[in-house]
């Protein structure tokens, strides 16, 4: 388990509801005097004589939806290094795993629970990748001694989630990319995954699949009437093909009506490139979000760590009318990724509109690199946290060593802040 760090303010519930949790306890009742703190954690393995922490919870975050205090994590698909043409996986057997905690009466950080991501039949899922035609990111998989591993048919790597009022997940992933429905012990319910991928019966447009092999759907939340699945592409996807896909700045936010399966798309303008990534998204309302955009740099070496304000009202939706079109819409008959956004102009597609709402460089000294999670808490607040990637990054040959925060020195691990949004 790895240990997340807390700030003393103020949380309240992602979603909102009708009556405080079965204790009446309202936010102010909650004690954050002895905050912050450190969950404790324990190696999960050891490779090479480097310790692989068991952590990672900070890819995806959610409020409890009723209960205030309690907040739910995910980790992704587990300790990994890049090997060759994949990645190696240091622990193949890691099952995705979702952990539930609190801030108990004596303001301590409570772990409530694990819950560790199940197929259909109720066995634990690895994060290994899905096999051809069932959402291959074309990754090959290996342990850490650089031998080929198999598939999962319901392999994920996870990398947000959302905490339904009826107790079940939403989790979406890296994979497919897939947004995967689980019951509140983790078991699959549904799998909906872009059209053309052999999984489930309800889809995502088929152009979501032309997706960056580990830039899937990064962020997923709901919006506060429970209605809608609003999901975040992390990048340019390589649509029509990697060559000629130019428009380095534009990804894709997809949204899906829970109860008909109806899904929208629309662009999102990204400050940096491609190798920059859209990640974690929290609702403020039906429309309008909070999302993140991030470089893979550490915070105290120019890395770039903002949320933005944004809002879908004005925006065009861009499915078109073929969600089997493997390309989706195109304008002059090219794919918008293809296409200069004074083009998108011309043609009259809006992207949503978007402000900074908070930098957390310049406002925390931010260090990490891998800011993954939010959690809007009401009253310009914002929960925000890290993905430690268990303690490991790779050391150019495909071999773990620790991750190492340059500031502190220290091994990076999973913190959660709270800071003030504009």
């Amino acid at each position: 388990m790895k240990k997340l760090i807390f700030s003393a303010l103020v949380m309240t519930a992602l979603f909102s509801c009708s009556k405080d949790d079965d204790n009446n306890i309202n936010n102010q009742d909650i004690n954050y005097s002895k905050l912050p703190q450190e969950f404790p954690f324990s190696n999960l393995a050891k490779i090479n004589g480097v310790d692989v922490i068991n952590g990672g919870f900070g890819s995806g975050a959610a409020a409890h939806p009723t209960r205030k205090g309690e907040f739910y994590v995910i980790t992704d698909r587990g300790p990994n290094t890049d090997y060759l043409n994949g990645k190696k996986f240091l622990t193949p057997n890691f099952t995705p795993t979702i952990m539930h905690f609190k801030i108990n009466a004596e303001g301590k950080i409570e772990v409530i629970k694990y819950i560790k991501l199940k197929n259909p039949s109720g066995q634990p899922i690895t994060g290994l990748p899905n096999p051809v035609g069932m959402g291959s990111t074309g990754e090959v998989a290996y342990d850490a001694s650089g031998n080929i591993l198999g598939t999962d048919n319901y392999g994920l790597d996870s990398e947000s989630i959302v905490a339904a009022p009826d107790g079940t997940f939403w989790v979406s992933d890296e994979y497919g990319p897939h947004i995967v429905h689980y019951t509140a012990d983790g078991v699959e319910i549904e799998r909906i995954s872009p059209i053309g991928v052999n999984t489930g019966t309800r889809k995502l447009p088929a152009v979501l699949a032309k997706r960056r092999a580990n830039r899937g759907m990064e962020g997923l939340c709901i919006t506060p009437d429970g209605k809608t699945l609003v999901g975040t592409m992390q990048s340019m996807m390589l649509v029509p093909t990697k060559a000629l896909a130019t428009n380095t700045t534009l990804t894709r936010i997809v949204t899906f009506d829970i109860a008909t399966g109806k899904t929208k798309q629309y662009l999102y303008r990204q400050d940096g490139g491609a190798s920059d990534s859209v990640c974690d998204i929290t609702a403020l309302g039906n429309n309008e979000f909070l999302v993140i955009e991030r470089d893979g740099n550490f915070g105290t070496q120019g890395g770039i760590k903002k949320v933005y304000r944004i809002n879908l009202s004005d925006a065009t939706d861009v499915t078109g009318a073929d969600l089997a079109a493997v390309d989706g819409m195109k304008v002059n008959g090219k794919a918008l990724e293809q296409c200069s956004w004074d083009e998108l102009t011309t043609a009259g597609i809006k992207p949503v509109t978007k402000k900074l709402a908070v930098d957390l460089v310049a406002k925390l000294g931010y260090e990490h690199d891998k800011f993954e999670g939010i959690v809007y808490l009401g009253n310009n607040k914002l929960a925000v946290f890290n993905d430690d990637d268990f303690g490991v990054v790779d050391d150019g040959a495909g071999n773990p060593k620790a991750k190492i925060l340059p500031k502190t020195g220290r091994v990076d691990k999973g913190t959660m802040y709270i800071v003030d949004i504009q």
